[in-house]
């Protein structure tokens, strides 16, 4: 099991500023707790994401010292790339390609023609500079903008990432409309047809529903997660209305029901739960 915790994510969408320590405050704390991987921040263009335009300096301030959680980066372009390799602790790049033309459009302004191109730019430079490439599949469980959509197209997309040589694809619920009856065949069949690839879940959903999502997608093959603390976050380019990420609560409570161990440090876990008012509900003056 490896559980992706996802800061960024739920950062991004907040538009007051968090002040840069207090981001490197919180992301030292999630670095005690032993997640396997830590989705840390963006080279994107601060238009877009102002949010995340502290990346480099916030990188600059981590203490990797004593933690075994690697740190992944999102990126959308080559030049955003060739940024994130200058980091040494920077392991995972992080590129969403979606399967809808509207979405690549508005989340990258690139087709997804384009979009296959940079993700087979982006390979090259990661084998270069021992990096590893995650691609998100982005509106992997439906298509909102009326365009073609089909499990038959999630998997043709990760035919072609496998032909480029992709090791890890996380399938992504970017809108929240995954529901057990196409989490369990998408993720049974291409875990089947693909077994070279790791693939992971990416779901935003209702609280409500977050739970069962998680059951339908361990229980047919997934192993790794991508969670953020209190379900914040979403996709700002998808819709006005966030659907947050799924609660690292969740997955804790659904694999504590389950008798499923992991190795996470509890305590280092509180300690980010608290500073989480001060991160996420605007009283940063508290801090």
């Amino acid at each position: 099991m490896k559980i992706i915790e996802c800061p960024r994510d739920a950062m991004q969408g907040i538009k007051e500023f968090i002040p840069t320590p207090l981001k490197v405050q919180y992301l030292n704390t999630l670095l005690q707790v032993g997640f396997d991987t830590l989705d840390c921040g963006s080279f994107v263009s601060p238009k877009v994401t102002p949010q995340m335009r502290d990346t480099a300096e916030v990188l600059e301030q981590l203490d990797m010292s004593k933690t075994k959680t690697k740190l992944l980066a999102i990126v959308a372009s080559v030049s955003g790339a060739k940024m994130a390799v200058r980091h040494e602790a920077i392991r995972y790049l992080g590129f969403p390609l979606s399967v809808s033309e509207t979405f690549q459009q508005r989340n990258t302004n690139k087709s997804i023609a384009q979009a296959f191109e940079v993700v087979q730019d982006m390979q090259t430079l990661c084998m270069q500079y021992n990096r590893h490439l995650v691609v998100y599949l982005s509106m992997g469980f439906g298509n909102p903008y009326n365009e073609p959509y089909s499990p038959e197209i999630v998997e043709a997309f990760t035919d072609k990432l496998n032909g480029l040589g992709i090791k890890i694809v996380a399938l992504s619920d970017t809108i929240g409309v995954s529901q057990p009856e196409n989490i369990v065949p998408l993720f049974q069949h291409l875990i089947s047809r693909f077994p070279s690839i790791e693939f992971g879940s990416h779901f935003h959903s209702n609280p409500l529903t977050a739970k069962q999502k998680i059951a339908a997608a361990y229980q047919a093959g997934c192993r790794r997660f991508d969670v953020a603390l209190g379900g914040y976050g979403g996709c700002p380019m998808a819709k006005d209305e966030l659907t947050g990420n799924i609660a690292t609560e969740t997955l804790l409570a659904y694999l504590q029901e389950q008798h499923l161990a992991h190795d996470l440090q509890l305590s280092a876990l509180h300690k980010a739960l608290e500073m989480m008012p001060a991160v996420f509900d605007g009283h940063l003056s508290t801090v």
